[in-house]
């Protein structure tokens, strides 16, 4: 038990920004999906914009209290990291669009699917959570390196 709590303790931070990472992306197909029911299909990027904007506020949120454990609400300091944090977060953002772009509109992902245990799953969402996989992990090393970086003692 001694060895897993170490471990636990050594990779705390990966751990819980996995975890984290994992409900930000929930949120943010949830809402790309709830989305391209609304909007329909045909203005995916648009809900991907949106899906977007609810998970980077969700994630900021999530990162700064338990992720990074920066605690301070000091208005500069939080003004700083928001805007790091937003600006990082549209990068991968339009690293996202061109691969959405990419998949469905040139590769045609949303003329295939996949059925997995009965459960289909179209193209276009199959290219998402692809592009998730590269998203986030752009997403921990932004905010690992550069918004949340502790300071040398």
């Amino acid at each position: 038990m001694n060895m897993i709590k170490k471990l636990f303790v050594k990779y705390k931070e990966l751990i819980v920004y996995v975890i984290f990472g994992a409900c930000t992306t929930l949120v943010n197909f949830a809402a790309f999906k709830l989305f391209n029911v609304i909007l329909g299909e045909k203005l995916y990027l648009l809900s991907n914009i949106i899906a977007w904007f609810l998970s980077v506020v969700f994630a900021y949120v999530t990162n700064k209290l338990w992720v990074f454990e920066s605690k301070s609400w000091e208005k500069r300091l939080v003004i700083k990291e928001v805007i790091a944090f937003f600006s990082a977060r549209v990068f991968s953002f339009l690293v996202e669009e061109a691969g959405l772009f990419v998949a469905v509109d040139l590769l045609k992902f949303s003329e295939k699917s996949l059925t997995v245990f009965g459960i289909t799953i179209g193209g276009t969402m199959i290219a998402k959570v692809i592009l998730a996989v590269i998203v986030v992990t752009m997403n921990y090393f932004f905010s690992k390196l550069v918004i949340f970086k502790k300071k040398q003692k």
